[in-house]
């Protein structure tokens, strides 16, 4: 006589005593190997070879093939392996959504458009990855935005200043240098040899802070460094300080740089910093800006997620 959780083959019913085994086959199967699945499931090999058995005979078919000091799944431990993989990873989802109910829904984000292109974008997919639920709408633009007449939950600025009546987080810091590609450098004679700045053509983002259309950012840089004699004269201006950067990557002239954003073109080989040792502290940084300081828990992910990111350039 069958016991109540040794069903006759064919009409197998899983109850608790076939799940916990189902356990320890599933960590055996993972590794393909007894003894690794008794130090992780703190057992002898032997308690381990013991359940599989017993599964096998519950179940009504062999699991694994025995062979010499190895295992290996048969057609049916495979398959059985492969639905138990696909059920903890069902699982796994299930239990996250469950978590994260709380942080879901749409988020509005409002962004300098070198911010999204160059810090947000590239970073997205870790984003989704850890908030599956909240949807986002990444909307950009020089201008700042007026909260009451746009349906924007928060924007992320560069400025020396955030606005007035605003509840706003400090981001980071920043700092400024020149950027050119190699080849450029060269033809110009440019490294540790700012004076030749005065042959070059110059890159720069004409609303680098603000809505200023001026050369903000190189007559900073030069008089911080006192080097006003350096004729700064011929200049491509953009809207965007990331086409300044694409347009010296492809050899259009030397741009001014902010480290978080040329960062990974300096690393990449695509950019160079011919002048090293010139750099200076920019007295603008990034910031989040929110219409109150009460937040609903999408912003407060998102900003954390900011941070996070943030801290690593």
């Amino acid at each position: 006589m069958l016991t109540n959780n040794i069903p006759l083959k064919g009409s197998v019913l899983l109850n608790g005593w076939q799940l916990s085994k189902l356990h320890t086959f599933e960590v055996a199967g993972r590794h393909l190997s007894f003894l690794m699945a008794a130090e992780e499931l703190s057992l002898t090999p032997s308690a381990v070879s013991h359940r599989i058995t017993s599964l096998e005979e519950e179940l009504g078919f062999k699991l694994f093939e025995r062979l010499h000091r190895k295992v290996k799944l048969t057609s049916e431990g495979d398959r059985i392996y492969s639905i138990l993989q696909t059920s903890f990873d069902l699982l796994n989802k299930e239990i996250s959504e469950i978590n994260s109910n709380d942080i879901s829904g749409s988020l509005v984000i409002y962004s300098r458009p070198s911010i999204a292109q160059q810090l947000i974008i590239p970073q997205l997919v870790d984003f989704h990855n850890k908030y599956p639920s909240i949807t986002l709408d990444i909307l950009t633009g020089n201008e700042n935005i007026n909260f009451n007449n746009h349906n924007i939950d928060l924007a992320i600025y560069f400025d020396d200043k955030p606005p007035n009546g605003l509840h706003y987080q400090y981001l980071m810091s920043e700092s400024i240098f020149p950027v050119c590609s190699e080849e450029y450098a060269k033809n110009h004679n440019l490294f540790n040899n700012p004076s030749q700045l005065g042959q070059c053509t110059l890159l720069h983002d004409r609303q680098a802070w603000g809505n200023q259309l001026d050369f903000n950012e190189w007559k900073l840089w030069s008089e911080s460094l006192s080097l006003n004699h350096i004729a700064l004269n011929r200049h491509i201006g953009f809207d965007r300080s990331d086409l300044s950067i694409i347009a010296a990557i492809n050899n259009a002239g030397i741009a001014m740089g902010r480290r978080s954003l040329v960062n990974k073109h300096i690393k990449s080989g695509e950019l160079v910093t011919p002048f090293p040792e010139l750099k200076i502290d920019c007295p603008h940084y990034y910031y989040v800006v929110t219409p109150s300081n009460n937040q609903n828990p999408r912003v407060i992910a998102f900003v954390n997620w900011l941070k996070e990111i943030m801290s690593a350039e």
